[in-house]
């Protein structure tokens, strides 16, 4: 399958449904883009270039060390041997982390067959694998070693020299392209390997923004020294960016701090909301655009807009420190 126009389906464009008009007060809760250098080191997240060779952990470690930091958490595991994009959410940015496991990933791999087969073959085998696949871990992953189904977005074979074929894949995450490769090499009957792996994508989140661990080190150290933090802003993105992969809910000032403390989210609340269906995942924003939490829809949303009482989510996630918005609601 080649398609230069392919995308992961988190990234498709949704309709925003305008169920009512509120403002803000400006003595609560902050702009994203307001936030201070010290707020952004306990709700941001990096999209760190990780290099061939440590591990995931390892890398998370040396954030934390470089950020002189507590908390910190990835978004996806890279083998020790895979490059590419990991994104580093730093201390309660953690908590937004979840939402990458719908957000789909993106790779460039190079495959080495076993032997030389017709270009054509190739491309046709390839092409087999778009759309839901069946895989079994690798005998050295994380995870139970159980058959599950996977799906493939796009396959586009880039390049192939002699036994060698460079691919981008697009895949649902959880998605082996070790396994993948192995399973091509089969359909082809002759044997095929992964030989080298690089994330390009995670979601919205893309290697052309990607920073290594000495611009990490380097544009903390200018802000610490010298308190020049453009650099540092560059480098720690705000928590709000991990949540473009979902469906985005807005929502009153009063209804926030009932979210967060563990409050279903009432239709009430709903100022706008983007088209979605019934158990989607979705973030809950402030009208001043910070994640408030992440819920689990009950109804469409087009019910939520003909809609005027009743809960329209179930809470999966707090993302909002309470006390952030003043209290009015009762307690029960």
């Amino acid at each position: 399958m080649s398609e230069k126009n392919a995308s992961l389906p988190s990234l498709k464009p949704r309709k925003r449904l305008i169920k009512t008009s509120a403002n803000t007060n400006a003595h609560y809760g902050k702009a994203p883009g307001q936030r201070t250098v010290r707020e952004l080191l306990n709700n941001g997240f990096i999209n760190l270039d990780k290099p061939a060779g440590p591990s995931s952990h390892q890398v998370v470690a040396w954030v934390k060390e470089a950020l002189e930091i507590e908390k910190a958490g990835h978004g996806g595991t890279l083998d020790p041997a895979v490059t590419g994009v990991l994104p580093v959410a730093l201390g309660d940015a953690a908590r937004a982390l979840q939402v990458l496991l719908v957000a789909g990933k993106e790779y460039v791999a190079l495959m080495k067959l076993h032997k030389q087969v017709d270009e054509k073959k190739i491309r046709e085998a390839c092409a087999g694998f778009v759309g839901k696949i069946s895989q079994m871990p690798p005998l050295r992953s994380a995870v139970k070693r159980v058959r599950r189904t996977r799906e493939v977005y796009y396959l586009e074979v880039l390049e192939i020299q002699g036994t060698e074929v460079l691919f981008r894949v697009g895949c649902e995450a959880g998605t082996y392209i070790r396994t993948l490769c192995v399973d091509i090499g089969k359909k082809l009957g002759c044997g095929a390997q992964l030989i080298e792996l690089r994330r390009t994508r995670v979601g919205n989140i893309t290697e052309e923004s990607g920073v290594n661990l000495q611009d990490v080190k380097d544009a903390y150290l200018f802000w610490k020294e010298d308190g020049d933090d453009v650099e540092l802003r560059k480098t720690i993105l705000c928590m709000e960016r991990l949540l473009e992969v979902v469906p985005k809910i807005i929502v009153r000032d009063s209804a926030i701090d009932a979210l967060c403390h563990g409050a279903n989210l009432a239709i009430p609340g709903v100022v706008e909301i983007d088209e979605m269906t019934t158990d989607e995942i979705a973030a809950v924003l402030s009208l001043k655009g910070e994640g408030v939490a992440l819920v689990k829809m009950h109804i469409p949303s087009v019910q939520v807009i003909e809609k005027d009482t009743g809960i329209c989510a179930s809470l999966e996630r707090v993302l909002m420190n309470k006390g952030t918005y003043p209290s009015i609601w009762k307690k029960t």
